[in-house]
């Protein structure tokens, strides 16, 4: 797929051969008489002469100098008949010839009538019209389709997964120093002895303070054990909360530590790196097998590759917008990215019709899959 950049069109008068050397890539698309006839009777015929493309165009010629050669060399160009043109019958005839650059051609008129031709120039080496691409760099044929989805490593740990025999033993350790006192019977007796002399004089019998002992010895253990195991309930309880809340906290700082930011540079691209690729980065230079997705910023999608050969270009060397040049600049293999291009990084005022509009801010979906 080629991009139109400028219309063109020429006048030739009839009777007369023009030799053109196109400034750029030029598409003629149609063929028409003039609107003033010089003979509304008579045929009118273009004529183009190219150059004959041989197969010493294509390899080294050692013997350059060699007059037998030279002599044996077929024609170096070839004249076409494109069409005929007769006023009242055929006036015009729609054609598709592409003449490259700077090459040299002629164009002839046979017969009175004037003839005028027009098309446009061509760019062919913009993203995703396979320019910078070379046969010999085929690899990856079979890479998946494009996909920036975004996968997060933070995992949540199970509550019943905690481990808590620290804290249980800690608990256990509390309690048994709390029944201390229930053993002590030196402490309890010395201390109902004193009340018993000062309440009354009698002295109880030992049927009665074997019962007593034995009352508040219960008692005793009954309030020692208790109170540790509702404190320890409740702490349980309450560092499990903690510890859940800490949890959830340190998700939250590894999610936006994780998450995507996106920076902008001096010249007004906006980069966001999706995943980070591994090995060296991409230089000047170099030459990079991409996958991408273009996208204006209604969502529309104007160009893409994600299967089949990867597309190929040349980094630094102006084989794509200033935007690719200056974005995919520092990437890794597997690394993917989006790319936020201004217009002046893409195509500018002029856009790149039709499915590009002018003043177009660019949106890309890359994916770096070699470089070399």
């Amino acid at each position: 797929m080629s991009i139109a950049i400028a219309p063109w069109g020429t006048e030739l008068e009839g009777g007369t051969t023009v030799e053109v050397f196109p400034p750029w890539d030029l598409k003629i698309t149609n063929v028409a008489l003039g609107d003033v006839l010089a003979d509304a009777n008579e045929r009118t015929t273009f004529k183009l002469t190219i150059p004959v493309l041989s197969q010493d165009s294509f390899e080294d010629d050692e013997d350059e100098d060699d007059e037998e050669d030279e002599k044996n060399a077929g024609p170096k160009e070839q004249t076409i008949t494109i069409c005929s043109l007769t006023a009242g019958k055929i006036e015009q005839s729609m054609v598709s010839i592409i003449l490259l650059e700077g090459q040299s051609y002629k164009f002839q008129i046979v017969g009175k009538n004037t003839v005028c031709l027009s098309g446009y120039y061509l760019d062919q080496n913009v993203p995703g019209m396979g320019g910078g691409m070379s046969d010999d760099e085929s690899e990856d044929e079979d890479e998946d389709v494009h996909d920036l989805r975004y996968v997060s490593s933070d995992v949540e740990m199970p509550m019943d997964e905690l481990d808590m025999d620290s804290d249980a033993s800690r608990f256990e350790e509390l309690e048994d120093e709390n029944d201390l006192p229930t053993g002590s019977k030196r402490g309890r007796d010395s201390l109902a002895s004193n009340d018993a002399a000062d309440a009354a004089p009698a002295k109880p019998s030992k049927a009665e303070k074997k019962k007593n002992k034995k009352q508040k010895l219960q008692d005793g253990t009954a309030a020692a054990s208790g109170a540790p195991q509702e404190k320890k309930k409740e702490d349980t309880q309450k560092d499990g909360e903690k510890k859940a809340d800490g949890q959830k906290g340190d998700k939250k700082a590894k999610e936006d530590k994780a998450k995507p930011k996106e920076k902008e540079l001096p010249s007004g691209l906006k980069i966001k790196d999706a995943k980070v690729g591994t090995g060296p980065m991409a230089k000047k230079g170099q030459t990079i097998s991409m996958r991408y997705i273009g996208k204006l910023t209604n969502g529309k999608v104007f160009d893409s590759n994600t299967k089949g050969k990867p597309f190929i270009f040349r980094l630094g060397a102006g084989e794509v917008i200033k935007g690719w040049d200056e974005g995919i600049a520092g990437m890794q293999a597997g690394g993917e990215r989006v790319l936020t291009v201004p217009p002046a990084l893409g195509y500018g005022k002029r856009g790149s019709p039709p499915e590009i509009p002018g003043n177009s801010t660019l949106i890309f979906e890359v994916k770096c899959v070699s470089i070399k």
